[in-house]
């Protein structure tokens, strides 16, 4: 029998059967109706709550919990520990919010503003009048009653032209402008009772699915708190990071003066033929950080002698701290590189995580002592032999012997900069601290905001293919540990910095579409990294490309993309 001929044999078996089968990754096979829904049959499994389910892989693909189920499938469950089924539940809650607010309060604005790494989004309010906590309470009761109502979100397929004369009846103007560069004839809306809108990407079947969230005033608006992915069923404290939510704020300034707060507004101004002056504009507002920076530095330069850069993956912390020098020379002061990557402990002193693996990450992987002595001589004005670190042995041997003059500072660049514990024998007076992050504003409209971590990710994905020649399945696959050592040592001292760099430039994902489309094409079909390389792909669909010739040669974007002036300029020759 040919293979085409089993193919049409086993359809006929399928076709003859009333009952489908699920079959689970550990071997599981659970046995259903033909046609029900992903949250019918997932509902049998003693694990559907725990934590709860907001989706499914099937057969490959990502589905939501209303999809029907026609024939046998391999099902990988995705729960709320999960970053699909994490942004899904946000999705859904955000949602849940937009319907209230605009049924309890139609003549005020509300925006999505950015994110909060405490677990949330701070939602940036708009009114004739001051939004109070009594306003915030009324908003948090209709929520909940929501939530208990188990309302349906109905989906909808409609014509794309219908979907924008709907928005434009609306006076919705950020989904106007976006939807008029989708190249799909149709759009998918959601709908829970009145409210009616675009979301990008899946949804809970109803509101039931809602009962973990919080709202918390904050400043001009409020934060919409939902559980993290390691704590699915709680909503942990809110940490103060008033550094952060400022330069969150100066950004979204910008870009409200510069008329770019959208997507699709971008994408007018490069139809237009405007982009070569918001890619300058862009890197002048980068340039005036970094001189700010700089000039703080100085003012501090007769007690600061070491200048700490932590932040993030792919934040462009190297081109940045090369940046900062140049704008320290200017300024009269000769800057000095300590590689913080040459005070590794040995490999086999290494602390290992709770899968036995090295964890390189760990403050306990770093000679802090040795650190913290040969800075202090450094600073004295003694001749240091630093070390220097064989990654291939994994030994650390000595390198090369300097002195520095009372002139120089110190720059040291590494994810531990911020961290107290760091150098604890040394005064923190004599530290400068500069934490530098991608914090992106620009949403695709007021309700669907550009996760910061998405940029970074394709900041990566983009550089690794170039400078290490990993496949974007590689770097996806790696991208969750990555994660975690940031939420881990990075994110909770980012309001340590004495100063915050804002890597993020309004161009970049248009820049960086036609570079990582081809490698996100490439991840294989049925792997876990398939499914984010979709995500991703629909989501830059709705960006026009721009040419990176463009880009002036001492970008940060350029770290990613390559041809930087930074890759091979070096401007301390004197070494005391």
């Amino acid at each position: 029998m040919t293979n085409q001929e089993t193919e049409k044999t086993m359809d006929q078996i399928h076709s003859s059967r009333n009952t489908i089968e699920i079959i689970l990754p550990d071997g599981r096979v659970y046995t259903g109706l033909r046609g029900s829904t992903l949250e019918t049959l997932l509902q049998m499994l003693p694990e559907w709550d725990n934590p709860p389910i907001m989706g499914a892989v099937v057969n490959g693909e990502l589905r939501e919990l209303t999809n029907t189920i026609e024939l046998d499938s391999r099902i990988r469950l995705i729960t709320m520990g999960d970053d699909d089924g994490a942004r899904i539940y946000r999705r859904s809650i955000t949602f849940l919010m937009e319907a209230a607010f605009e049924e309890l309060f139609p003549d005020s604005h509300m925006t999505l503003d950015h994110s909060v790494s405490a677990g949330g989004y701070y939602c940036q309010i708009t009114s004739n009048s001051e939004f109070t906590q009594k306003e915030l309470d009324m908003l948090k009761a209709r929520m909940r009653e929501i939530v208990k109502s188990d309302l349906k979100f109905n989906r909808e397929e409609v014509p794309l032209q219908e979907a924008i004369d709907y928005f434009q009846s609306k006076n919705l103007m950020d989904k106007v402008r976006l939807l008029k560069y989708r190249q799909k004839e149709y759009l998918v809306l959601y709908s829970l009772g009145e409210h009616l809108d675009y979301h990008h990407g899946y949804m809970v079947p109803s509101t039931g699915y809602l009962k973990w969230f919080d709202l918390e005033l904050v400043g001009d608006g409020f934060v919409l708190r939902f559980p993290r992915r390691n704590s699915p069923k709680s909503i942990g404290p809110m940490p103060s990071y008033p550094k952060l939510l400022s330069t969150f704020r100066q950004y979204g300034n910008w870009l409200h003066r510069l008329g770019i707060e959208s997507v699709g507004a971008l994408n007018n101004a490069i139809e237009a033929g405007n982009i070569r002056e918001i890619i300058l504009v862009s890197e002048a507002l980068h340039e005036m950080q970094i001189m700010d920076i700089a000039q703080h530095i100085a003012e501090k330069s007769d007690e600061s002698r070491i200048i700490l850069i932590a932040g993030p993956s792919s934040s462009g912390k190297t081109t940045f701290s090369k940046r900062l020098s140049v704008q320290l020379l200017a300024n009269g002061f000769s800057p000095f590189p300590v590689e913080m990557d040459n005070y590794f402990v040995d490999r086999e002193d290494t602390p290992k995580d709770k899968n036995g693996k090295f964890d390189f990450e760990s403050l306990g992987a770093m000679d802090t002592k040795l650190l913290a002595h040969d800075l202090k001589q450094l600073i004295a004005g003694d001749e240091v032999q630093l070390p220097k670190y064989d990654f291939k042995e994994g030994k650390r041997k000595p390198g090369e012997v300097v002195r520095i003059r009372k002139d120089q500072m110190i720059i040291l660049e590494g994810i531990h900069g911020l961290n107290p514990n760091l150098l604890p024998s040394i005064d923190p007076a004599s530290t400068f601290k500069i934490y530098a992050s991608c914090l992106t504003q620009l949403n695709l409209d007021r309700y669907n905001r550009i996760s910061t971590t998405d940029t970074r990710l394709l900041r990566r994905i983009v550089r690794d293919s170039r400078e290490r020649g990993y496949t974007a399945q590689q770097t996806i696959g790696n991208w969750d540990s990555v994660q975690h050592g940031e939420k881990e040592y990075i994110f909770p001292y980012q309001e340590n910095g004495n100063k915050l760099f804002n890597s993020a430039l309004v161009f970049e994902l248009s820049a960086l579409k036609p570079l990582v489309e081809p490698l996100l094409r490439q991840v294989n079909f049925g792997t876990p990294e398939y499914v984010e390389a979709k995500r991703l792909l629909a989501f830059l669909e709705w960006f026009l490309p721009i040419n990176t010739k463009l880009i002036p040669d001492n970008s940060i974007l350029l770290e990613f993309v390559g041809g930087s002036i930074f890759n091979d300029f070096k401007i301390w020759t004197s070494r005391g």
